[in-house]
C-alpha cells in the first residue's frame, strides 16, 4: 500500500510546503504545522516578481517556488527561492496555443511537485517532467499527437495528480481516453478511461481510499481505480446548455466523501464512496445552495465555505452545512469572484479585485478580520501558502505576502 499513498507524505517534501493544487492535502487546507493567523493586520509584501500571462498558480515545495507562464511564443517553468523570489532556474517549450475566446494564452493548470520531478500540463497538451533541482527535461509527452485531445473553451487546464508513481490527468482524448494515466518515471502511457471530454477541474484521491481517483469531467463524475483505470463510477452532472464549464475541483469532506459543484443551473452535492461495496451514492444535490462557477471550496468542521454564483453576474462568499447544504451565512460584499485557503480556523480568500480577506472560518456569522490589497484586477488563479507566506499572482507580477 505505501506506494498508493498521495504525494503528500513524500519524503522529499518540508513539512509546510504547497506541492501541488490545492496544497498538501489537495483540499485548500495548509500543513497542520502552519502557525495560527490572528488576521487584525494587514498583510506585509515580502517580495514580488513580474511574470508573463497565464492562470496557473504557484507552488511551494523544497525552498523554491515554482510557476508557469507564459512569455512570448513559450511556456515557462521558473524554479524561485522563496524568501527572495530570485530565480533559481527557468525551462521554457514553445507554444501556439490561441484562446478560443481571446482571454487568456497562458497556462492553466498548476503544476504538482513529488520526489524532485516538478509536473506540468500546458494549454497546447504538453506534459513535461523536469528536475526539480535544475529544471533539466526527464520527459515530455503530447496528448494531443498521442491522443487527439481537443483544446476546448480554454484550452487544457488540469493539473496533474500523482499517485502509485502516476501522473493523472482528464485530458479528453479520443478512442477512450478522457482520463489517463502516465507513468511518473518515464511519461509512458499506462492506462486510459472512459470518453468523457475533459472539464477543467483538478483530479483527487478520494478519502480514505487512495486507490480511488474521483475526475469532475465535462460529462459529470467519474471514479476510476489508480492502478488500472477501471470505471468504478460514472455519473452525470453538468449543464444541458454547451456553453458552460466543470471547473471545481472535487472536495474532500470526510471518509469516502466528496463536494461535486458547479454553475450553469448544476448545482451541489455531496456523494460517498464505499470502498467495501465498491458504490457511489449521492447523500444529497441542490441548486443555489453553494454553486461553484470556477473556485473550489474549502471544508472545516462540518462546514463548506467559498464563492456562490457566476463571475459574470457577481459571486458571494457563503458558508453552508456539510451535512445538507443548508446557508448558514453569505457575506454581504458582491464581488466577481475569488480562491480561498484554510489555515486552521481563518481564510484567506484573494478576491478578482485584488484584495486578501482574512476571514474566521466560523459557521454562527460572517467576520471579516482584515482587508489588503496585494494584487491588480480581474484574475483567477489559486494561490498557495506556505510558512506563513501566502504566494498569489495576477496577469503581470506574483507576490509574496507575509500574513501570520
Amino acid at each position: 500500500m505505501k506506494k498508493l499513498l498521495p504525494l503528500l507524505l513524500s519524503s522529499s517534501l518540508f513539512a509546510a510546503d504547497w506541492p501541488q493544487f490545492l496544497g498538501p492535502q489537495r483540499d485548500g487546507s495548509a500543513a497542520v504545522a502552519e502557525k495560527a493567523i490572528t488576521g487584525t493586520q494587514d498583510a506585509e509584501r515580502v517580495w514580488k516578481k513580474d511574470l508573463g500571462s497565464g492562470f496557473a498558480g504557484p507552488v511551494v515545495a523544497g525552498g523554491k517556488v515554482f510557476i508557469c507562464h507564459r512569455v512570448g511564443d513559450e511556456i515557462v517553468t521558473e524554479a524561485l527561492a522563496v524568501a527572495t523570489g530570485e530565480p533559481v532556474w527557468r525551462h521554457a517549450h514553445a507554444t501556439d496555443y490561441r484562446d478560443s475566446f481571446g482571454f487568456d494564452n497562458g497556462p492553466r493548470a498548476v503544476p504538482s511537485v513529488v520526489d524532485g520531478k516538478v509536473f506540468t500540463h500546458g494549454p497546447e497538451g504538453r506534459v513535461e517532467a523536469l528536475n526539480a533541482a535544475d529544471g533539466s527535461l526527464l520527459w515530455s509527452f503530447d496528448t494531443v499527437a498521442e491522443l487527439g485531445s481537443p483544446q476546448g473553451f480554454f484550452g487544457r487546464a488540469c493539473s496533474p495528480l500523482i499517485a502509485d508513481e502516476k501522473v493523472l490527468l482528464n485530458v479528453g482524448g479520443q478512442d477512450g481516453a478522457g482520463i489517463i494515466a502516465l507513468d511518473a518515471k518515464s511519461g509512458k502511457l499506462v492506462w486510459k478511461a472512459t470518453k468523457h471530454e475533459a472539464g477543467y477541474a483538478a483530479g483527487v484521491l478520494v478519502p480514505g481510499d487512495a486507490s480511488v481517483a474521483a475526475f469532475f469531467t465535462r460529462n459529470g463524475i467519474s471514479l476510476v481505480g489508480v492502478a488500472s483505470g477501471e470505471v468504478l463510477a460514472d455519473e452525470r452532472f453538468r449543464a444541458e446548455m454547451d456553453a458552460s464549464v466543470n471547473a471545481a475541483t472535487p472536495l474532500a469532506c470526510g471518509p469516502g466523501r466528496l463536494f461535486f459543484s458547479a454553475s450553469y443551473d448544476v448545482g451541489a452535492g455531496i456523494w460517498e464512496w464505499s470502498t467495501k461495496e465498491k458504490r457511489l451514492t449521492n447523500v444529497w444535490n441542490k441548486t443555489e445552495a453553494l454553486d461553484c462557477h470556477y473556485s473550489t471550496p474549502v471544508y472545516h468542521d462540518g462546514h463548506l465555505y467559498g464563492f456562490h454564483g457566476r463571475q459574470e453576474s457577481g459571486a458571494t462568499l457563503r458558508c453552508v452545512s456539510a451535512a445538507d447544504g443548508t446557508m448558514k451565512w453569505e457575506a454581504p460584499d458582491v464581488v466577481p469572484g475569488g480562491t480561498l485557503i484554510r489555515v486552521q480556523d481563518k481564510l484567506l480568500i484573494v478576491t478578482e479585485r485584488g484584495e486578501l480577506w482574512v476571514v474566521k472560518a466560523a459557521a454562527d456569522k460572517f467576520e471579516l478580520l482584515s482587508t489588503t490589497q496585494i494584487l491588480g484586477l480581474r484574475h483567477r488563479s489559486h494561490a498557495a501558502y506556505a510558512d506563513g507566506v501566502l504566494y498569489a499572482r495576477d496577469s503581470e507580477k506574483m507576490t509574496a505576502v507575509r500574513v501570520r
